[in-house]
């Protein structure tokens, strides 16, 4: 154990496979433990560089390994599957990590702390409940579609369904309209729900600072800035904010070869909620630009007149990805930048 500097670890549930090398690379372990073992191996090893697959619980593994003093580095999975040789199997994986660690270009994935999970946790039981509001709504409006009844369009309909059904009384048999006044009261909890998860990340976000400066920027609000600063964790990982829109799939696809270059849509790597979240940001930036004679609202416009509203609005989600990684990285508050020169 004191000979391992580099440890390959491959997470799963219940089953972890290690693969360990030393100093000039040659393995000097192959181990397969359950959880509780893992812990006790881990805590007795002497610190030395661990090298994970981001995957589910990665984060909590990460974190567990370092307060026992270990260099963690995490990496997506299509980073790590060029060095896995011969067949897919754990003991392959575990080495194929072992290896990527190692290698100097290799980018790595934030490790997130505990207090950004929970963040994150809000975001997602909010995604969740949205998800299941708008089924709903759809299936309300589904069913009595059947019954001769039509609802207009969006979930703000939905919460006057009970005046609906009294008007048209006379389309429904007794046990619909007892169903639907049932299905109204489902659709308001989860409305409710959806309510209150937007009040807690409003609250979290007015109380930290970077997500006050940046709700300045234009297509930002404390949904946007809550889920970018919880996600991002530690900038110091990218190196300017070029590599942050990378990270979330704003930029062109790219398959160039010798003098030819070709770029195709966005690439949609990357988180695809906070991809959305800017985009749609970026679409209300789109919607204004026309009345406004400042620089960006001119920029804006002109993006729209020649390349339409949908790569404008991408193109408003890079920029602010990019100032988001500006404030972060420097702590300074928002200021407005001459959009011409971007």
């Amino acid at each position: 154990m004191k000979n391992i500097k580099v440890l390959g670890i491959d997470l799963a549930k219940n089953v972890f496979q290690l693969h360990g090398t030393d100093a000039k690379g040659k393995c000097v372990l192959k181990k397969r433990l359950n959880r509780e073992k893992l812990i006790e191996f881990m805590a007795q090893l002497p610190p030395c560089l661990v090298g994970i697959e981001a995957c589910g619980g990665s984060h909590y593994w990460a974190r567990t390994f370092i307060k026992m003093g270990h260099n963690v580095k995490m990496m997506a999975p299509q980073f790590v599957k060029p060095y896995i040789q011969s067949n897919k199997n754990d003991k392959n994986d575990a080495a194929g990590i072992n290896e990527a660690v190692t290698r100097p270009n290799m980018k790595f994935v934030p490790i997130k702390q505990i207090e950004q999970q929970d963040v994150l946790l809000v975001h997602r039981c909010r995604e969740l409940a949205v998800k299941q509001r708008t089924a709903l709504a759809n299936q309300i409006r589904g069913l009595l579609l059947e019954y001769g009844v039509i609802i207009p369009q969006g979930v703000k309909q939905i919460k006057h369904l009970p005046e609906i059904l009294d008007n048209n009384k006379s389309k429904l048999t007794e046990k619909a309209f007892t169903a639907f006044i049932g299905l109204h009261e489902q659709f308001k909890k989860y409305d409710d729900q959806v309510n209150g998860y937007d009040k807690e990340i409003a609250r979290q976000a007015n109380q930290d600072v970077r997500c006050k400066e940046i709700q300045k920027i234009k297509g930002i609000g404390p949904i946007t800035a809550s889920a970018m600063v919880a996600t991002i964790g530690d900038v110091s990982v990218f190196k300017n904010g070029r590599e942050v829109s990378a990270w979330l799939g704003l930029v062109p696809k790219q398959h160039s070869s010798a003098n030819k270059i070709r770029l195709g849509g966005i690439s949609k790597r990357g988180d695809r909620y906070l991809r959305t979240l800017l985009i749609h940001g970026g679409r209300t930036v789109v919607n204004r630009c026309d009345k406004k004679t400042d620089k960006l609202n001119m920029w804006v416009a002109n993006k729209k007149n020649r390349c339409g509203k949908n790569k404008a609005a991408v193109a408003v989600a890079n920029k602010n990805a990019r100032v988001i990684w500006a404030i972060l990285k420097t702590g300074e508050a928002y200021r407005n930048q001459d959009a011409t020169n971007i």
